[in-house]
């Protein structure tokens, strides 16, 4: 699994969000933006972290940032989501792992001694020119928009 990086450009990719609506590279060209990637929708720290980000968006709004989530969760379970915390930014229904795969967060975890395939919690800072500026290794659920604005 090879994870984008500092200076690394942002591949391009188009995949639907929680509406069916399709999200690309394309849409955030000349703005900055954040990507989030979670294990799974509705689970304790996914709900964490989305709400953290939630409740300081307008903070991140005004750094300049648009946000977009993103799990490989099916579009109704993302709306149902949003809906239940809502979020006001878009949810990635990433089902094919095609943005998951680009951005290189898909690899081996453990839980419980249990080892498997899954999603890995990082969050990559994008700048106007389409470069990643920053990636958030070590994501903390309930202080996350802190670690982006830092």
């Amino acid at each position: 699994m090879k994870t984008l990086q500092a200076g690394d450009k942002v591949p391009e990719f188009t995949a639907p969000d929680q509406d069916g609506n399709p999200i690309s590279t394309s849409d955030f060209k000349g703005q900055k933006w954040v990507v989030f990637f979670y294990p799974k929708a509705d689970t304790p720290g996914c709900t964490a972290e989305a709400c953290n980000l939630r409740d300081h968006y307008a903070e991140l709004k005004d750094a300049g940032y648009a946000l977009v989530g993103v799990s490989a969760d099916a579009p109704k379970k993302q709306a149902k989501f949003r809906d239940k915390y809502s979020f006001p930014f878009p949810l990635i229904a990433d089902e094919d792992r095609t943005v998951i795969d680009a951005f290189g967060v898909w690899g081996p975890k453990k839980f419980m001694g249990r080892e498997y395939e899954g999603i890995h919690r990082k969050t990559f800072i994008i700048g106007e020119d389409g470069l990643v500026e920053r990636v958030i290794d070590k994501v903390k659920t309930k202080d996350h928009a802190a670690q982006i604005l830092e």
